[in-house]
């Protein structure tokens, strides 16, 4: 009788396949997926080609530096709306951030380097410094970074003294890849100038887009200025005046010393210490690349920070300051970590070690509520850190194809730009989520 199973042709009752064979199928196969995607993720995470997890190269420029620059040679790098740029001694290109696509080159005069170069942008100006023809870092000129035109140039008193009187004087430079140490800044439309000579240093302002004269910092009787940093309300100075070190601040409209204090009144810093403006608002100072030394606004001394473990130090990267908080990468822990400090207090917000196997890290960024630490291995895969800035909660994304070390990292958009350390191949990369 057609119609029928050969069970009811054989007189039995049919045994159909019914709902819980479809759902003991349903659940191998989930098994099965789940123990696949388990061992995917296992194998294919750390190496970046996990979707979701992982960041892949969006665009490359390369270096076209000759060889490898002097450990003390400029190296900046500044991000000004759509545009990244980075300068060196032997000039300064400009970059769509979206594209990599060149925008314009900047080379100093025939037969001069570029010597330093100012760490921040006002608008879109920075200062520069070139060599002269006998060697000091003489002329110091005004550079558009939105079109790479310069705008104004003039003469500065290049350095005449030796290294151990520079030493003493508190003059040194503030790490590797940055040139002559706070000797150009820029703020609240002016640009400073540490002019030295064979006489005492001094401070001179200038504005920014068209060069004229504004003031020479009254230096405190008995002390020579060091490094400096711009802030719009303040420029602040370290000074070395006899036995002790001083950190003061001056006036931006007319140099007027506004206060000047010891950098630590009870332990006292030597004067040949290597002292660093990390922040000029707050202010924040660094004592021989360790110890964190804040000051308020009018000069009031805030807490001592002392990092557990020495920094991890990658061209300065070790170190940034935000939202009243600041950020360290150190060797404590097993792996290193990234530890959070109040700056009001002192006290010790959060820490988070790192995994990984032999590694190094650099380019620590802190802005809008974020935290980023890029950790290169040659073992394991490279990893970007991102900690949410009042809880160190952690996010991490894992680079398919990071084509060298990071110096910095500088967020755009939906993309990450990784400046290279001087001396390689390759001078930016992008990389975006994928």
């Amino acid at each position: 009788m057609a119609g029928r199973t050969q069970g009811e042709r054989d007189g039995g009752a049919a045994e159909p396949f019914g709902w819980r064979g479809g759902l003991g199928c349903l659940a191998a196969v989930g098994l099965l997926l789940a123990l696949v995607a388990g061992i995917g993720w296992v194998f294919l995470e750390p190496m970046g080609y996990w979707p979701g997890s992982s960041m892949t190269t969006a665009w490359t420029a390369r270096s076209d530096t000759d060889g490898t620059p002097p450990e003390d040679a400029p190296d900046r790098t500044w991000l000004i709306g759509d545009t990244v740029v980075r300068g060196g001694p032997d000039g300064v290109r400009a970059f769509r951030a979206g594209s990599g696509a060149e925008r314009w080159q900047y080379a100093p005069p025939r037969l001069t380097d570029l010597c330093a170069l100012s760490p921040t942008v006002d608008g879109s100006v920075a200062l520069i410094a070139r060599t002269g023809r006998d060697g000091g870092c003489a002329t110091v000129a005004a550079l558009d970074l939105g079109n790479g035109r310069e705008l104004w140039h003039t003469s500065r008193v290049p350095a005449l003294r030796t290294p151990s009187e520079r030493d003493v004087l508190g003059l040194r430079t503030d790490g590797p890849g940055v040139g002559v140490g706070g000797a150009l800044n820029v703020a609240g439309g002016l640009g400073v100038v540490l002019e030295e000579g064979r006489g005492a240093p001094a401070l001179r302002a200038l504005e920014l887009r068209t060069g004229a004269a504004r003031w020479t910092a009254a230096v405190p009787k008995g002390c020579v200025p060091g490094v400096s940093a711009a802030a719009p309300k303040q420029i602040v100075t370290v000074l070395t005046c006899r036995d002790e070190m001083k950190v003061a601040a001056f006036d931006p409209a007319d140099g007027s010393a506004r206060w000047a204090v010891p950098l630590d009144a009870r332990r006292g810093v030597p004067t040949g210490s290597i002292v660093t403006v990390v922040s000029a608002e707050p202010i924040v100072l660094r004592i021989d690349a360790r110890d964190l030394l804040v000051f308020g606004p009018d000069g009031t001394p805030g807490p001592r920070i002392e990092p557990d473990g020495p920094p991890h130090r990658l061209d300065g990267g070790d170190v940034a300051v935000s939202e009243g908080r600041v950020f360290n990468l150190t060797s404590g822990g097993r792996w290193g970590r990234v530890v959070a400090h109040d700056l009001a207090s002192g006290d010790k917000l959060w820490e988070e070690d790192l995994g990984g196997a032999a590694y190094t890290l650099g380019g620590l960024h802190a802005e809008a509520g974020r935290v980023m630490a890029l950790k290169t291995s040659a073992r394991s895969g490279d990893v970007l850190y991102t900690f949410d800035a009042a809880t160190g909660d952690e996010e991490e994304r894992v680079f398919r194809d990071l084509a060298a070390p990071a110096r910095e990292v500088l967020p755009y958009g939906d993309l990450l730009i990784v400046v290279h350390p001087g001396g390689g191949t390759l001078s930016l990369s992008a990389y975006e989520p994928w």
